[in-house]
């Protein structure tokens, strides 16, 4: 999110004590190669490279924030690895319907949201190079904020919503105790 651009409507801005360093998240040429394209086909998904300097098609919030045109995620090397993953997770989201027509803005409410936060955060657990604990310090140094304040403390105890609305559409599993993603797209068997 650039400091420039609007805050989305339904969404505030971060309280004035909280500092954003967009230089200090994690970006997708610093993965291993092929790390976050394993996990868009592991959802039968699709996933496109934008050329350096290019825009980026389907871009909410422009500059090198992912974007969503239908099931497609596009991206590029300078990509934060939070922000493809928040993207990703909108169309994961998605209905079917919805995803086809999806084009720049994932058009969701506030628990959906809350939804797609809590599925990026697992995500993070399958791309190599990145992790759970790297992903809540990069949506910290983003500016997230949460009712509870950090990323970390709303994903530790205060995301029984967005659990809620993902286990119910099948999106996540809770197997021997933990929570995993199912790596199905909403609406597929």
């Amino acid at each position: 999110m650039s400091a420039s651009q609007p805050i989305k409507p339904g969404f505030t801005p971060p309280p004035d004590d909280v500092v954003i360093d967009e230089a200090a998240v994690l970006r997708l040429s610093q993965l291993p190669r092929g790390a976050l394209d394993g996990l868009v086909v592991r959802y039968g998904l699709s996933l496109e490279w934008v050329s350096p300097g290019e825009a980026i098609p389907g871009s909410f919030w422009g500059d090198d924030e992912a974007g969503i045109i239908g099931s497609t995620l596009y991206v590029r090397p300078d990509t934060a690895v939070h922000s493809a993953l928040h993207e990703f997770a909108h169309i994961v989201c998605m209905d079917e319907t919805r995803r086809a027509a999806a084009h720049t803005d994932a058009g969701s409410d506030d628990v959906e949201e809350e939804a797609v936060c809590y599925l990026q955060i697992l995500l993070a657990e399958h791309v190599e190079g990145f992790g759970r604990e790297r992903a809540l310090a990069d949506m910290q140094a983003w500016g997230y904020t949460f009712r509870v304040g950090s990323p970390a403390d709303w994903f530790a105890g205060d995301a029984d919503r967005a659990i809620d609305w993902l286990l119910n559409l099948g999106l996540i599993e809770r197997t021997n105790g933990a929570i995993e993603p199912t790596f199905r797209p909403r609406g597929t068997a």
